[in-house]
Parts: C-alpha cells; structure tokens; sequence
C-alpha cells in the first residue's frame, strides 16, 4: 500500500481537483483506493457530491478523536464509497478544531499515520488532500505520506511559495518520516497559448529539476474540471474526451510508471 499527500501551501492550484482524478484515475487501473479529505472546508468531501460537508457525520475529525482516545476503529467507520469506485473519508468545519487539540497531544505529528496503519489492508492507494497551510494537520498528512505530489499553478507567485514547502518536506523527512520523498511537481492550469506561461513551466523546470522531479504531464486549464466537481464527478465521466481527462489519465499513467520503476530498481539493488 502507498501513501500519497497532495500538498501545497498555496490554495487554489489544483490539490483537490489533482486527488479527484489522480485517485479515481488510479481506480480506472484496477486499485482500491482511499481519499481522504485533510481540510477543514471539506473541497474533497463536496467535490464528490456529498454536499454540504458540514451535514455529514462521522468524518476525519471523529477519527483523529478516536486515535486520540486510543479506541479501536473498524475499517469502515466513516468511509463513503463513491459510485466511480473510491471510498472517501470526508471532512467538513470540525477538523478546524482538531488542529487545536493536537497541540499538547504526545506524537502529535504521528495521529493520521496511525489511523492509516489500521485500514491500509483494504487499499492498494491512499491520497491525503491536504489544507493550504503548513500547519499540524499537513504534518500530519507528510507524516503519515509515503511520497509527496506538489501542484504548482503556471503563474508567478505559486512558483514562489515552493521553496518554503520543500523545505518543510525536507524538516519532516530529518526529524519524523525519513522514507518521505517528493513524487514530484505537477504543473496546472497550464496555457501553453501563452509565452508568460510557458516561461514559468520552464522556470520551474529549471530551478527544481534537477533536486526534484517534474512531471512531464501538465494539465490544462479547463472549465470542464469546475463544472465536474460541481456535480460530483471525475473529469473521466463529466468530460471522458477533453484535453483535461486526457491530460489526467497520462498523469495517472505516469504516477504508475514511476511506481514500476522505483520497484523494479530496488529489486535489482537487493539481487
């Protein structure tokens, strides 16, 4: 089973809807998979249609109490399947008192990994949406992550922020989590129509490529991915022949491949 947090500290460049269609995309393929919803406005928990967040109970925030209170959770406390074959563990405005708590709790960085120890035999794939912050609820998630993915709008001042979070990425590797890598950086809302945007794209690459990967999939900007979350859908099944499904099933593709690769070179490391 691998875990995956889709993190970064800037809102608005495509966390939510990237744990949508990468999870479902993973689904596509034959896993079983669990998203869970990190954030305390519940985007992940509405875009898959349960709406309004704050009317569904039991969610994230139950669990961490649990865990808290060292109760045994049964696998499918909370869980809500979703008809493109995903389950999710929603969240909705109580998470926001979480992060409270957690701040004299022993091991506090340590509470959603254990709530993952205790179900990841149901799944082949875990995606943590995190909250645009860097606050203990993201720890929580890079704590309990296997690896990260970075969605980075193609504009200027989301490009900026990237240094601090790598930079917490690498912290939490040295003091919590040492087998935490980057995935890798996922660029979105990518025009290519335009120079400035190709600019930043290559900016990035140039800048980071070299410590951290990039994807070579970019998605692009779509109305279509608005319009899908809107109705609780997967961009697959709102807009299965648009560029921004296109795009999203490569990055699927691809998120597998590296998978296969990363496996297939520790084989030959241990042979």
């Amino acid at each position: 089973m691998k875990t995956i947090a889709i993190a970064n500290q800037k809102g608005g460049v495509g966390k939510t809807t990237t744990t949508v269609n990468l999870g479902i995309g993973l689904a596509r393929q034959g896993n079983r998979v669990l998203l869970i919803d990190c954030d305390a406005q519940g985007s992940l928990t509405e875009s898959l249609g349960f709406s309004p967040a704050d009317q569904v109970s039991p969610t994230l925030s139950d669990v961490f109490g649990k865990v808290i209170s060292d109760e045994v959770i049964d696998s499918s406390f909370g869980i809500l399947n979703h008809n493109e074959k995903i389950d999710l563990m929603p969240s909705n405005i109580e998470l926001s008192g979480v992060e409270v708590t957690l701040v004299n709790m022993m091991s506090r960085e340590l509470i959603l990994r254990q709530y993952i120890n205790q179900v990841k035999e149901n799944y082949d794939y875990v995606l943590i949406d995190c909250m645009p912050s860097l606050g203990m609820l993201t720890i929580n998630a890079l704590a309990a992550a296997d690896s990260v993915i970075i969605p980075v709008e193609a504009q200027y001042l989301p490009v900026r922020g990237l240094e601090q979070l790598i930079k917490t990425i690498g912290k939490v590797k040295r003091q919590i989590n040492p087998n935490l890598r980057i995935e890798g950086i996922l660029m979105t809302m990518v025009d290519n129509r335009t120079n400035f945007c190709k600019e930043i794209v290559s900016l990035i690459r140039e800048s980071y490529g070299r410590n951290v990967s990039v994807f070579s999939s970019q998605i692009p900007t779509s109305i279509r991915v608005a319009e899908a979350s809107v109705l609780g859908k997967s961009i697959y099944e709102y807009d299965k022949r648009g560029t921004a499904a296109i795009a999203y099933e490569k990055f699927t593709k691809e998120v597998l491949g590296n998978e296969k690769s990363r496996k297939r070179d520790q084989n030959d490391f241990i042979r």
